[in-house]
Order: C-alpha cells, then structure tokens, then sequence
C-alpha cells in the first residue's frame, strides 16, 4: 500500500480560485479524484474528510455522489478535449448529462447548453456537430461548457489547457474567469505551470511528494515565495518583463512515493537543507505572515509571530 497525498487540509470560497502547483507525480490530480470520490480501485480514501455544504462526500454512497456530479461539483479532465464520445454528436452528450439530473424537457435541455455554448464562445451551428468537426480549443470549450451546463457551485480543472497554444489558452482562461465572476463557482485549478496560477489564482497551494510545502495568497507567493521548493518552482520559468536572468533548474527527482525519505521529503533537492535536522526530523507547519503557511525548518515559532 502507497500513500501518495497525505496532510492536506485546503478550503475554496464561493468565487474563489484555489491554484494547486508542482511537478509531475506530486499529487495534484489524485486529490483531486479523491475530493470527487472518482478514485478508482484499487485507489481509496483511507482517512480524512471532503466536506462540502456541511456533508463529507467520503461517507456518501456512489449514487449519492453522482447525484453531485455535474449539478453541484464539476470536474474537467486533464487532456479533456479527447474525453468527448468520438460517435455521439456534442449535443446528445450534453442531453444525456442533463437528463440524467432531471431535466426531461429536451427543449429545455438545448436551450440551457445552447446558453452555456454561448457562454464559453462557441459558435451554436457547432452543437449539433461531432467532436472531429471542432478544433481542439473548441472541444476544449465544449467540455468546460459541458461541466458548467448545470451551473455547479465548485469546478476542479485538472490542466484543462494542456497541447493547447499559447493565443487559446489565454482565451479560454479569459472566458473562464468571466464565467466565474457572473455565475460565482469556486475553483480548484491545477496545473504544473505556477507562472499561469500567479495570473489567475487568488490562493495558491504548492505540492511536493503528496504534501503542501507552502500555502499563500497569490500575489504573496509571487512576490516572496518562502519554501525552497516553491523558490525553485519560480526560477524554472522565465520573467516577462525586466533584465535577462539565468534559469536554475532543480536538481535532482521527486522522490519515489513508495519510499519517501526520513525527515523533509525535499531535503534530498534542497539547496538550503539543514544538516542532521532536515534529513531526520519531518518539518513543521508555520504561518508566516499572517496567511501564509510554510512546511520547513527554516522557519521557527519565534520567526513566525514576528512576521
């Protein structure tokens, strides 16, 4: 048995945006389908609680769960413009997931995607087509569209703008956070790029080996990143603006999940590592700052209440 998200305790407002950050293999996207209940065996949730409106989703019963799914708690796959039925047509996709919480009438039905397409910016001609016929930004704005048709109060977005340009994912970016401003969903957005959450995010957690290293509001993050790892995150991608700077890359690789190493598991890669305390004792959780939370030995209490 492996544990590979471990620790985590995050909140996401109504109308917020909670950026979730780190390399490949870290964990964003196995919590993410554990907060959904779509782990799939033999993955479990073994401890913990996913509260939402008050009622923890581990303890609910599958057909509970899906009941939540898509009216009340959305989730957008990474890679999600190939999930699509390559033999349905897009609108019979979006029929069924309405059907399926009630919405019977069919004329209804069209007339809230069709809604929701204009939403997302996609030509309404397109509804009736297959997915083949769409490029791959418009099957990815066709699958957003599709997870926000019933209008959910939380949205999980696992990369939703992976293989895209970078012209369509500002867009779609841009329509997505005009959605979140007039409809007022969460989001839990994840991503491996922290240089796009710094943009949109308004919380920003970062992950390592299954944990969060450091947690602050996203412009503290940009401004003073704390944690190593989370410095080490922010020198791997080029500034936009301001003199040319070297990149540093982070040495070494995320460590195996099935043997974590004692103490830190980021000590093995740290450049600021304390000897004999990183490598054998497991960091604490200080708040920095006021907001901010940083799992590290370099900081103390005292420096804590003094920031």
């Amino acid at each position: 048995m492996v544990t590979i998200v471990r620790d985590v305790n995050l909140t996401v407002d109504t109308g917020e945006v909670v950026g979730i950050a780190g390399e490949s293999g870290c964990g964003k996207t196995t919590l993410a389908l554990a907060a959904t209940g779509l782990l799939e065996p033999p993955g479990r949730v073994l401890s913990g609680s996913v509260r939402y409106q008050g009622t923890d989703l581990v303890s609910l019963s599958p057909q509970e769960l899906r009941s939540l799914r898509l009216s009340e708690i959305s989730m957008v796959f990474q890679a999600s413009m190939n999930v699509l039925n390559p033999v349905m047509r897009i609108r019979d996709q979006f029929l069924d997931g309405m059907a399926a919480h009630g919405v019977r009438s069919s004329e209804e039905a069209r007339a809230r995607a069709e809604e929701t397409f204009d939403l997302v910016k996609i030509p309404r001609r397109y509804f009736d087509a297959y997915p083949h016929q769409l490029s791959g930004g418009m099957r990815q704005r066709a699958v957003i569209a599709l997870a926000l048709v019933l209008r959910p109060k939380l949205l999980f977005l696992d990369e939703p703008t992976t293989a895209l340009d970078v012209v369509v994912q500002r867009s779609i970016l841009q329509s997505l956070n005009d959605l979140r401003r007039e409809l007022g969903f969460g989001v839990v957005f994840i991503t491996h790029d922290l240089s796009l959450l710094v943009e949109i995010a308004d919380r920003i957690a970062i992950m390592y080996a299954g944990a969060v290293v450091e947690e602050a509001a996203a412009r503290d993050l940009y401004k003073n990143p704390c944690h190593p790892y989370t410095r080490a995150l922010m020198s791997s991608f080029p500034p936009l603006g301001g003199s040319r700077q070297r990149l540093e890359g982070i040495t070494g690789v995320p460590p195996d999940m099935r043997r974590l190493p004692g103490g830190c598991s980021f000590a093995p890669r740290c450049p600021e590592v304390i000897a004999g305390t990183c490598e054998r004792i497991d960091p604490p959780s200080i708040r920095v700052d006021g907001e901010r939370v940083v799992v590290c030995h370099l900081y103390s209490e005292k420096e804590a209440h003094v920031g």
